[in-house]
């Protein structure tokens, strides 16, 4: 009952589907054809039937006679409104799925079908018409029809004459035809029955058809009419929502339309005030009067007997409180009162929601009464609630004083909102109900106020109105600024010599001004310049003065027009202007795409409002649209469209975006006159004193004259044929004085029109006025017919007449525009696409019937405003003519619509409810809208809000609404509050009602990107399945929301018929099936098949417009489910649409111009195209039979395409493998057919091909294209063991490029279990005491009192025991008190030997790596008494190979010598410290590895997941996410930010400041006074550092000076500062610690294999590990912002701990050999198979032997392996002249191999020296030779750097042949001769 205005009862119940019998309206949705069939098995019933709904369709019947009185009621009601049915059916919205139910309701109609054989035959006769007639509206073809039926059944006729009737209502026809017709016709048998006795099966079937969201007319016969009774049987066709909004279309002829509109159209509260009549109801019962007993008062006057009538009180209650309708209430009821007492049932149905929600608040105590409050808010029966508090609290109570307080809340501007900061939802409102349903057909004024002199002529079955030109303004021309006065450099854009009227009054604010602009202004008063002059005046801003150049990567500029055409025209125009500064324009729309190298080489975007909202909700662009700083939307009045939500949430984003960062945007609108031209400068917020300029009619450069046409014919035929006539005769007026353009709305339409006006002109003898006959241009007419293709227009020409339209040729079509331009065509019949496309004025134009058919309704429309003021726009040659005339020829009915939007009074509303849901998510997709507070903060950007104050009533906006909220925020926390849960429900967000929060669901993103409406997401979410195949793909695509509204006409079944048989895969429905239609119509796309009809080619054109991107929207659904199976089969359907061609076919066809011929040859030999690439030309010319195609389909062949994979397999652990995959392009690279970049999907599959394990994308750029790539992945494994995995690469845009490597695992191994960690023990902490020494204790005392648990448990094993000690732990367990520790322990036995401490850096471990060699020489070395190793996971990671060497090799000299060495090894948690410290020497006892889980301080880790593949666009991304980790877990405590290059830490630090100045705190972070800050600022050299200092934010990166470096550590260390960004590098050397740590990303961008590559795990510890102040937190936070691929990766080993591997035998083995060798510990074979079993690499071996290469683990194997690998290691050694063997065993060093060891330089270096330097190398040579060495590999190469290091190469001495920007050598070479320079 809630939730419908105006108390209407809910007819909805009585509809003919509801109530008929369930087998004909069978509830299709539960049918099983989706995937399973009926296999005839018995099923149960069990929770399919409600056996409390048996009987409840039973229904009284109604009075016969009453149907007749509806009739004539409905006649009644007919006659008055005569277009008004067939309207508002066409808004109700739902397809028709045939012509004969579409225009049930046409006028005059004399016959309709009564049984279902004449139906049929009727049909056929439908279709012969319709082929007849053409491209016609529904209406017509059945008009036509009846009157062909009429002419066909009279008796009085001969045929002849029959034929003639005939003709003159369908044109010339054959005898065929006509005997078809006859034929047909006499099989008609019921024509002419009489109307009362009709059985109706039409009308049954139509019914039946009818869902249940329609209402039918259906009448009470109870007393509850009577009260309607005057207003007669209303037929209301709508549904009960959608009808309820008629009253917007209420007719100006009804006294008090506008009042009583305003009344009625509170949505949502199903209130039963506000009707007006009910009001003075003696039924109406206050809420007031009733307490908890009301109904049983009620009662007990019919049952005196208390007690029967407390049972009856109760049933009632449930009854009414029950979700039934109104009509089973009712039933309900009468049983229970036994059929009597009706005046109580009617009071208690008439109150039935105030008696049971009052009755319920009465009954309830004060917590119940909260929740019953809060249910009837959501109910939407609020209004109770207000009308009692309301009566009650007539005397101002303090609780309503502060109510009126709250009111009055203002939404705050910051960037971010908390929840729960505006006010709470009090209702859902119904957002469809709310949409305008005529969409841009709106008309929200009126009246309309014509010009003086406008008159008014009525003529037999039309009337005119005429509205003269207006006249045009003296202006002097003094007034006129010309183009001297701009600057010099900027006059190059402009070709006039002065600018006109509209150009100069506006220049001084658009050149000159950053002032936001909005123009109104006529069609062709030159909008275009003032855009060109606001584009140089931003330019002017990026220009440097003394050279003149322009900084072309610091701005863009968006110009965004609506039509396709218009993009190209602008392109095309500023092109040509702007070339001379260097600016490049680019064009992006549907058709063509740029890529993000071409966008940022652009500084002009010209593009679609649809576009540009696609791009700017991606978050992958954002670094470059953050860069736009001028927007111009041309053509703003759009906004009245349904395209104009669109632009309503581009617009709304860009200002929010500038309001909140401060990076200033200039908006400037175009747009034609409008009449609430101060609503839209609200929207663009336009100061109205400087920047609104409004100019109207004459200014137009041509005046327009303009006639209205209104047709009043009632049969649509009649009113048909009117139009032609009346269209000849306005062409006659202007034959042989003016040339003429008539605009038709379809392509067949063009030549039927033309023909149509030469035949009537040659029957009234008037033809010879177009063109003389004895003329010279009738001859050059005659002659060029000649040379024409297209049939109709040869035909035509030598009369002077011509036809346009886009399916003609380009040479017939520039034929006919010449000839019109010189003037030799006096008219020309065209489409709307020479509005647009082409400039071709005439004097007068004829718009020709304003229906277009729109393919995304299914039916014909009215044409946009759009194009009637782009026709017009034609009407007048300013070179010749005075003025132009415009004449539009319409239905009678729509000519005040045209007639306000022509003379500038058509307001324009928003239409953006339509599309709000969609909107809105794409905002929460963004992450700009969070909560419902932000939500609402956003709707206040829209210009749905700005009409909203302006005018409540048509927009909802009720009296319920209270008085004093002026900012509408109730309202809009309403409307946000109801499309959160609409995406709610269909699983695009998660939204938690009570704070308000929004999340976004991987669902909601796909929406949002591929602009797929939320109701179709919620369909493919619920109807794919993991199995589906293209069959059912087809099917499910064919359900989309998209096309809910295409039909399936009758003219069309039999073509559908024909095309169901040709498409390949074979479609399940029948031909009736809308969902049929849509899924022949795509495979008729891809299969390139021609079609006749033209509603269907356009509805073919959206089917295939849309198709691209829902299955794209269905692959990411499939992929992100990993479901291999339907993804793939996706992918290749998207391949397929693109491409047009099925998967069957040759893939030969993905090239552009291969002869059909060669396309047939290989179609027809079945040879598989992966053997193509086997063969050379002449084999291939010889297979497919066309020698000389040989070389062509060869070149073909290899630039398809095509990779070669390698895959390298390593477990990590039982449930992790890595794969390390090498990716070789192995194709010709060319550039028109791959443009400069090919995607491709990287997949990992199960064994059994179903699931998607693993998917990433992979892009292949043409600069690299030759180069091996390397894509590291990371897999689950699972026990079993799977046989295998399928690695699979598929290209994004080709079909059948697809590699699929298996993976075997038939060798795999899985690594050894690992130990489990030490549990942390809860033991007393020990006192300081323990130490029992004094002077120790003294040493700490000042720090700690007690040690902590750590502490505590491994105190036995380091201060009592030397044994060795492994402590794995995590990094801030307080790690400087075990070196303390140690070396008390030490001084304590103060016999012991010398010490060392081993610190991880790369400088470190080499220098005592090179010490340590010489062992035998160094005494110290020696008598080492206690290594202790930091950080020993670093053994897994870059320097790893040389710390296992320092560890090994110190054991080694420890058993060698005898001298004890006690090695104590601390480090992070591992997940194998069992091996690592059984490689080291420490007993089990003495292990300790804890779990990452037992810290001293409980750490909070938040992972966060991100899908963008760009990285700069990723970045910025994160810093708002970042910003918001700051604000709500750290609030006031120091933050550490870790980026991944010092480039980005200044970008990050600037994007946090952005945010904190959104939020209007720009100083948050900063916690000192800024005098007392500055003395520290005057010492800093970095000026940025200052700039960011001053406001509470440092950097830190590696390549700071000294100073600064410890400046900004003290200063953020004293807390004076809030936030320190680092780069990565400093993770392991930053000397501060933090409450919370951000990790902004896990890559950084290796320059080598230009990628990006994922941090050591070990990096990601460290910097965790700076969340670490055991003094002043009692917690610790970590926010780690990964890509999402990567985020199950880090989830597993942040809770478990690190597998630490070797990587001495791949990366350092040679050279450890080499050492040894040099000092002489290696002076065999045998000693270097000896010295490796110190390794730790040989422990992992047998542990994990699948990542070393060892496919078995028996010791044969295993000593074969070492062998092996001694053998090979020295053998290489040999090869580069390092060291020689003699007798296949003794190794002695030579020369080289010393000086290697010596100098620790890698062996690979020293060859390279040797093989390059002689005697005569000169300096170039020497710095050659230095920068290759191995050693310079590492130099990191940053993205874009190239650009710098271009500078520099132009300014050093010394060139190379081949510069090579990318290689770390070449940068070598640069540096160091930077360096001496």
């Amino acid at each position: 009952m809630s939730g419908r205005p105006g108390g209407k009862p809910d007819l909805s119940g009585y509809n003919y589907g509801a109530i008929s019998s369930l087998v004909l309206t069978a509830d299709r949705s539960a049918l099983p054809r989706r995937d399973r069939e009926p296999d005839g098995a018995p099923t149960s019933l069990a929770g399919r039937i409600d056996p409390r709904e048996m009987g409840s369709r039973v229904q009284r019947q109604a009075p016969k006679d009453v149907e007749k009185k509806k009739k004539k009621a409905g006649d009644a009601g007919k006659q008055e409104a005569p277009e008004k049915v067939v309207k508002r059916r066409a808004e109700a919205g739902f397809g028709y799925t045939d012509i004969i139910d579409a225009t049930q309701e046409v006028e005059g109609l004399s016959y309709r079908p009564r049984t279902a054989e004449t139906r049929e035959v009727y049909e056929v006769m439908l279709s012969t018409v319709h082929q007849v007639l053409g491209d016609q509206a529904q209406d017509i073809v059945r008009s036509a029809t009846d009157a062909v039926l009429e002419t066909l059944k009279s008796e009085s006729m001969k045929d002849f004459d029959k034929k003639k009737e005939i003709q003159e209502v369908l044109g010339p026809i054959s005898n065929d035809v006509f005997s078809q017709l006859v034929a047909r016709a006499q099989k008609i048998t019921d024509y002419g029955a009489e109307d009362e006795t009709m059985a109706d099966p039409d009308m049954e079937r139509k019914d039946a058809e009818i869902d249940d969201e329609v209402g039918v007319a259906v009448v009470f016969d109870d007393e509850e009419q009577e009260d309607e009774d005057e207003e007669g049987y209303e037929i209301r066709d709508g549904s009960d929502e959608e009808g309820d909004e008629e009253e917007e279309e209420v007719d100006e002829t009804t006294p008090g339309a506008e009042e009583a509109g305003d009344e009625e159209l509170v949505i949502g509260g199903s209130s039963t005030r506000g009707t007006g009549k009910a009001k003075a109801d003696k039924d109406i019962v206050s809420p007031h009067a009733i307490d908890g007993f009301w109904v049983q008062r009620q009662i007990s006057e019919v049952y005196p007997d208390p007690v029967t009538a407390a049972d009856k009180a109760a049933s009632v209650l449930s009854i009414l409180g029950s979700e039934s309708g109104l009509r089973d209430c009712e039933n309900q009821l009468m049983e229970l009162f036994e059929f009597q007492s009706f005046h109580v049932i009617t009071k208690f149905l008439k109150n039935r929601d105030v008696v049971v929600w009052c009755t319920k608040l009465m009954r309830s105590d004060a917590d119940e009464r909260v929740n019953i409050e809060v249910a009837m808010r959501e109910k939407g029966v609020g209004w109770i609630l207000r009308e009692l508090a309301g009566d009650r609290q007539a005397k101002k109570t303090q609780d309503d004083a502060m109510d009126v307080d709250e009111k009055k809340l203002a939404v705050p501007k910051t960037a971010t909102l908390a929840p729960g900061s505006t006010v709470q939802p009090k209702r859902t409102v119904d957002l469809e109900s709310m949409a305008f349903s005529q969409g841009g057909h709106l008309m929200s004024n009126k009246k309309c106020k014509l010009p003086e002199g406008s008159f008014k002529r009525a003529r037999k079955g039309y009337e005119e109105i005429h509205v003269p030109a207006p006249q045009k303004k003296q202006g002097g021309e003094e007034e006129l600024v010309p183009v001297t006065a701009l600057p010099e450099w900027a006059r190059k854009a402009f070709t006039v010599p002065k600018l006109n009227r509209v150009q100069s009054k506006l220049y001084p604010i658009a050149f000159g001004t950053d002032e936001p602009i909005l123009l109104c202004a006529p069609t062709g008063a030159g909008k275009t310049n003032v855009a060109m002059l606001t584009i140089l005046n931003e330019l002017s801003k990026y220009r440097d003065e003394a050279t003149g150049e322009f900084a072309l990567d610091d701005f863009k500029i968006v110009y965004i027009a609506p039509m396709k055409a218009l993009v190209q025209e602008m392109v095309g125009n500023f092109n040509a202007r702007l070339n001379v500064f260097g600016i490049k324009v680019g064009e992006l729309t549907g058709d063509s795409q740029m890529t993000k190298q071409q966008i940022s080489e652009t500084q002009i975007i010209v593009t679609t409002p649809e576009k540009w909202d696609v791009i700017t909700r991606k978050s992958t662009d954002t670094s470059y649209t953050n860069l736009v700083r001028l927007m111009i939307i041309d053509e703003i009045h759009l906004l009245h469209d349904e395209r104009g939500p669109v632009l309503e949430s581009v617009v709304a984003r860009t200002i929010r975006r500038m309001e909140q960062t401060g990076e200033y945007v200039r908006l400037v609108g175009l747009s034609a006159t409008l009449p609430n031209y101060q609503d839209v400068a609200t929207f663009l917020r336009v100061d109205e004193s400087r920047g609104l300029f409004y100019f109207d009619a004459s200014y137009r450069p041509c005046a327009l004259q303009q006639q209205f046409i209104g047709v009043t014919e009632k049969k649509a035929i009649k009113r048909f044929q009117v139009m032609n006539e009346v269209c000849y005769e306005k062409v006659l007026d202007q034959a042989g004085k003016n040339q003429t353009l008539v605009f038709v709305h379809s392509r067949k339409e063009t030549a039927k029109t033309a023909k149509f006006i030469r035949d009537m002109a040659m029957e009234k003898e008037t033809i010879t006025q177009f063109v003389r006959p004895d003329s010279a241009t009738r001859e050059i007419l005659t002659e060029e017919a000649g040379n024409v293709k297209d049939g109709n227009l040869r035909d035509l020409l030598p009369f002077g007449f011509a036809i346009h339209h886009a399916g003609m040729t380009r040479e017939d079509r520039n034929l006919v525009e010449e000839l019109f331009a010189d003037g030799a065509v006096q008219v020309l019949v065209c489409t709307a696409t020479l509005a647009w496309g082409v400039n071709l004025p005439a004097h007068t134009v004829i718009i020709k019937g304003t229906q277009i058919y729109n393919p995304e309704k299914g039916r014909w429309v009215e044409l946009s405003s759009q194009d009637v003021l782009q026709m017009l726009g034609r009407a007048g040659r300013p070179q010749y003519d005075t003025y132009g005339e415009g004449i539009i020829i319409t239905n009678h009915a729509e000519l005040q619509y045209y007639l306000s939007l022509l003379n500038q009074q058509l307001p324009i509303e928003s239409q953006f409810v339509s599309k709000l849901a969609d909107n809105l998510n794409a905002e929460i997709v963004l992450g700009t809208v969070r909560n419902r507070d932000e939500a609402v903060q956003w709707l206040g950007y829209t210009y749905l809000y700005v009409r909203m104050l302006k005018s409540p009533g048509l927009y909802g906006v009720g009296v319920d609404y209270q008085e004093d909220d002026s900012g509408l925020i109730q309202k809009r926390a309403d409307i946000a509050h109801s499309a959160a849960v609409l995406l709610e429900k269909c699983h695009l967000i998660k939204y938690e009602r009570a704070s308000g929060r929004f999340q976004s669901t991987e669902l909601g993103r796909i929406a949002s990107h591929y602009y797929v409406t939320y109701n179709s997401m919620a369909t493919y979410n619920q109807h794919l399945r993991p199995t589906m195949s293209t069959l059912e793909l087809f099917r499910v695509f064919a359900l989309s929301n998209e096309f809910k509204l295409l039909p399936v006409r009758q003219e069309e079944k039999l073509e559908l018929g024909k095309l169901l048989e040709r498409v390949p895969i074979p479609v399940k429905e029948g031909v009736d099936e809308p969902a049929a239609k849509i899924n022949v119509l795509l495979q008729a796309y891809i299969s390139q098949l021609k079609l006749d009809g033209f509603a269907l080619v356009a509805d073919m054109v959206f089917v295939q417009q849309s198709a691209g991107r829902i299955l794209r929207a269905m692959f990411e659904i499939c992929l992100k489910r990993g479901w291999a199976v339907p993804a793939r089969a996706c992918l290749d359907l998207c391949k397929m649409v693109e491409r047009r061609m099925w998967g069957s076919m040759t893939p030969l066809r993905q090239f552009k111009g291969v002869p059909q011929e060669v396309i047939r040859k290989a179609e027809g030999k079945q040879f598989p195209w992966y053997r193509y690439f086997d063969l050379d030309p002449p084999e291939i010319g010889e297979l497919i039979g066309i020698p000389n195609a040989g070389r062509l389909v060869h070149r073909l062949v290899h630039s398809f395409p095509k990779l070669q994979l390698q895959a390298q397999v390593q477990p990590i652990t039982r449930s992790l493998l890595r794969i390390d995959l090498s990716i070789v392009p192995d194709f010709r690279w060319d550039e028109k057919t791959h443009g400069t970049a090919e995607t491709f999907l990287i997949m990992v599959e199960d064994v059994d091909g179903e699931i998607v394990l693993f998917h990433d994308s992979f892009v292949l750029r043409q600069r690299y294209a030759e180069d091996e790539h390397n894509v590291t992945i990371t897999v689950p494994m699972f026990e079993p063991v799977p046989p295998n995995y399928y690695i699979s690469v598929v290209s994004d845009r080709w079909l059948h490029a697809e590699t699929r490597l298996p993976i075997s695992f038939k060798h795999l191994i899985l690594p050894e279990k690992f130990p489990p960690p030490t549990p942390l023990l809860e033991l007393q902490p020990l006192p300081l005491s323990a130490l029992h020494n004094k002077e120790f204790e003294s040493i700490y005392s000042s720090t700690i009192q007690t040690f902590n648990k750590i502490q505590t448990q491994v105190f036995q094993a380091l201060y009592t025991s030397d044994e060795n000690v492994l402590l794995a732990r995590l990094l801030e367990a307080a790690r400087l008190s075990v070196p303390n520790l140690l070396c008390s322990a030490f001084g304590a036995n103060a016999s012991s030997p010398g010490r060392s401490v081993l610190s991880p850096t790369r400088r470190w471990l080499t220098s005592w790596d090179i010490l340590s060699r010489r062992w035998r020489q160094r005494k110290n070395v020696q008598n080492i008494g206690l290594l202790i190793a930091d950080e020993i996971q670093l053994v897994g990671g870059e320097v790893g190979p040389t710390y296992e060497v320092v560890i090994s090799r110190t054991r080694y000299v420890s058993a060698q010598t005898e001298i004890k060495t006690r090695i104590v090894a601390c480090g992070v948690s591992l997940a194998n410290a069992r091996d690592l410290g059984e490689w080291m020497g420490a007993p089990s006892h003495a292990i300790f590895n804890f779990s990452p889980s037992s810290r001293p301080l409980d750490m909070d880790i938040h992972l966060q997941s991100f899908t963008i593949p760009h990285f700069p666009s990723l970045m910025i991304s994160m810093s708002k996410p970042a910003y918001l980790a700051i604000v709500e877990h750290s609030p006031t405590k120091p933050v550490i930010v870790f980026v991944p290059s010092r480039r980005q830490c200044r970008l990050t630090v600037d994007d946090l400041l952005i945010h904190c100045g959104a939020d209007s705190n720009s100083d948050r972070f900063l916690n000192i006074e800024e005098a007392d800050l500055q003395p520290h600022l005057d010492l800093i050299n970095d000026k940025g550092l200052v700039d960011c200092l001053k406001h509470g934010i440092g950097y830190y990166h590696e390549a700071l000076d000294k100073k600064d470096r410890s400046i900004v550590g003290r200063l953020f260390e004293s807390g004076a500062i809030q936030v320190l960004v680092a780069s990565k590098d400093t993770a392991w050397s930053l000397p501060v610690a933090s409450y919370m740590v951000i990790i902004m990303g896990v890559q950084y961008y290796e320059g080598k294999e230009h990628r990006y590559v994922d941090y050591p795990v070990m990096d990601v510890l460290q910097m965790m590990g700076r969340a670490c102040r055991p003094m002043e937190d009692d917690r610790s936070r970590c926010v780690l912002m990964c890509q999402q691929t990567r985020k199950d990766f880090y989830k597993k080993f942040l809770a478990e701990g690190l597998p630490i591997e070797s990587h001495l035998p791949t990366h350092l083995l040679h050279d450890y050999f080499l050492a040894e060798i040099a000092v002489k510990t290696i002076e065999n074979k045998q000693d270097a198979m000896d010295i490796l079993t110190w390794t730790y690499f040989y422990r992992r071996m047998t542990q994990n032997p699948n990542y070393y290469n060892l496919h078995n683990v028996s010791h044969q194997h295993l000593s074969d392996h070492l062998s092996e690998l001694v053998e090979n290691t020295l053998q290489e050694l040999v090869n580069s002249k390092c060291i020689s063997i003699e007798d296949e065993m003794d190794v002695s060093a030579l020369n080289l191999g010393m000086i290697a060891a010596y100098y620790n330089i890698s062996y690979v270096t020293v060859e390279v020296y040797t093989l390059s330097l002689k005697e005569r190398t000169k300096l170039k040579g020497l710095l050659e030779v230095v920068a290759s060495s191995a050693e310079f590999e590492s130099i990191p190469i940053r993205r874009h750097e190239d650009t710098i290091l271009r500078r520099i190469y132009d300014r050093v001495p010394v060139k190379l042949d081949r510069a090579d920007f990318e290689a770390p050598h070449f940068k070598t070479f640069l540096l160091l001769q930077a360096h001496f320079s």
